[in-house]
This record gives structure tokens, C-alpha cells and sequence, in this order.
């Protein structure tokens, strides 16, 4: 992947990434009712994959590609 993903956070009602090369990415958690409203425990309780991160409890996914293609 370019764009390797090595961390993935919560803070101030935001979700951040951070790529191997130390690029930081976010998105306010309002544009995902899903995870706004999880508490952190599910929050943080995530997979990666080369494409994006996954929340089973959830049923949601969300790809790294929208990071680097959508602004705030």
C-alpha cells in the first residue's frame, strides 16, 4: 500500500491515522454516527487491513483512500 497505516486514535471527537512516512490524516466522528456514538472500548477495538480499518461490533469500515480524499 502507499500509504501504509501504522496508528489509528480517538481525540476531541476526531479519528486520526498515522502512516509509516508520519503523515497524519483526519475525520470528525459526526460524519460517522456509527462510531460517534460507540463508547471508546468498541471504538478502540478495531482491525486493519491494507485498505482500511474495520469495527465488527460495529458492522462499519472505513477505507485509509477516503483519508487522503475528503478534507475536513
Amino acid at each position: 500500500m502507499e500509504n501504509e497505516v501504522v496508528k489509528v486514535w480517538f481525540d476531541n471527537g476526531r479519528i486520526f491515522i498515522k502512516t509509516a512516512a508520519g503523515e497524519e490524516r483526519s475525520h470528525p466522528l459526526s460524519w460517522f454516527p456509527k462510531l460517534q456514538k460507540a463508547s471508546k472500548a468498541v471504538l478502540n477495538n478495531f482491525t486493519l487491513s491494507p485498505f482500511g480499518i474495520h469495527w465488527e461490533q460495529l458492522d462499519e469500515d472505513l477505507s485509509f483512500e477516503g483519508f487522503f480524499n475528503y478534507s475536513k
